[in-house]
Parts: structure tokens; sequence; C-alpha cells
């Protein structure tokens, strides 16, 4: 097992080709430019103006707001399929959607934020996003991935050293078989990760 500290500061952010926002990728699997074929990816999605999302084949996509009023999604199925609409004003909770079904989105009232979780469908894993607060826990071990994210307040990781992670940084947990494309590799810093404010919590295992 191993342990990765990504900080939110420095983080790039890349342009949508439409304009309408960016992505600051937090880490992805396996590592390659931004976009191109991976098992599963974790992003931060500035979204500031109408218009639609990227289609991503193959691949599906759980949404958590994070910052923001809300959104209003409308999908287009392939021909034959019904038009489909989703209501996204509610902050920190995931929504799961295929990735590959145009969807446009309509700002409710101002630019969100989303955290993006997305996987591809032929990776072989089992992914579960949930939103906890108050979160106090130990690591697990085993294969696959775990990744946690303080949303809106410190978190504190401790063992061997005390670190302490800002809203948007990220510590990456590595069983077998996965890593990571971003983040800087150091001492594990220990399993033990407490915080006080919401915790968006990520595992990728094997099926």
């Amino acid at each position: 097992m191993s342990t990765r500290i990504m900080r939110a500061a420095g983080r790039p952010a890349v342009p949508w080709r439409n304009g309408g926002g960016v992505t600051r990728e937090i880490a992805s699997w396996p590592p390659g430019p931004a976009g191109s074929g991976f098992a599963w990816r974790v992003s931060l999605a500035e979204v500031a103006t109408d218009g639609p999302f990227s289609v991503f084949p193959g691949v599906d996509r759980i949404l958590t707001m994070v910052e923001g009023a809300g959104m209003a999604l409308t999908t287009t199925p392939a021909a034959g399929g019904t038009p489909g609409s989703r209501m996204v004003d509610a902050r920190y909770v995931p929504q799961h959607f295929p990735g590959d079904v145009p969807t446009d989105c309509r700002l409710l009232d101002g630019p969100v934020a989303n955290l993006n979780v997305m996987h591809n469908r032929t990776s072989g894993l089992a992914v579960r996003v949930e939103v906890a607060r108050g979160h106090r826990s130990r690591w697990p071990d085993g294969p696959g991935t775990a990744l946690a994210i303080p949303l809106d307040g410190p978190a504190v990781l401790a063992g061997e050293t005390t670190t302490t992670l800002l809203p948007y940084d990220a510590v990456l947990c590595t069983g077998t078989d996965t890593g990571t494309s971003t983040g800087d590799a150091g001492p594990d810093p220990g399993g033990l990760l407490e915080c006080a404010g919401r915790l968006a919590l990520i595992s990728m295992r094997p099926v």
C-alpha cells in the first residue's frame, strides 16, 4: 500500500473546447494526456456558462456538485430514445449518469463547481462515491484505490507524520495494479483520517 498527497494549489486548469468552463484533473489511471483512454479519472470542473458536457464513449460518470446554486441537465439519447432531464440543485449529493449520452447543462443561478468521477465500463472496477461529514476512519488495505478529498474545510491525516489537507487537496491510497497520473510521492503519512467538514470518499476496487 502507498499513499500520495495531491495539493489543489497549482493544479492546472484546462479550458473546455467550447469555452464554457475549465477542468482541473486530480488523479487518473493509467497516466496519460487529459481525456485519453483511462480506467478512472477524478477531476474538479468549474462550469461558467450554459452548454453541453463532453461526451466520453464507454464511460460512466458520478457527478457531485460542490459549489453553486445548481444545474438543469437535459440528455439526448440515440435515435429512438426518449430525452431526459435532471435537476441538480443540492450540493454534496452524488449523481450517477452515463458519460456517453449527450448532456446539455443550463445553470440555475451562476457558475457551479462539480467533482467528477469517471470510469470506463470495461475497467473491471466497482466505483463508489460518498460524501461524509465529521468523518474519522483508517485507510483500507488491499487491491484498488481509495481517494479522499475535503470539500468545505480542512482534514488531518495522522500516522508517522501529521498532514493537514485544505479544501480540494486529495489523499490517494493505492493497493496493487492502480496508481495516479498526478501528485508527489513521499513517505507514507499514515492512515487515520479526520475531517470535521464534508469529505468526498471515492473507491475503485476490482470486481
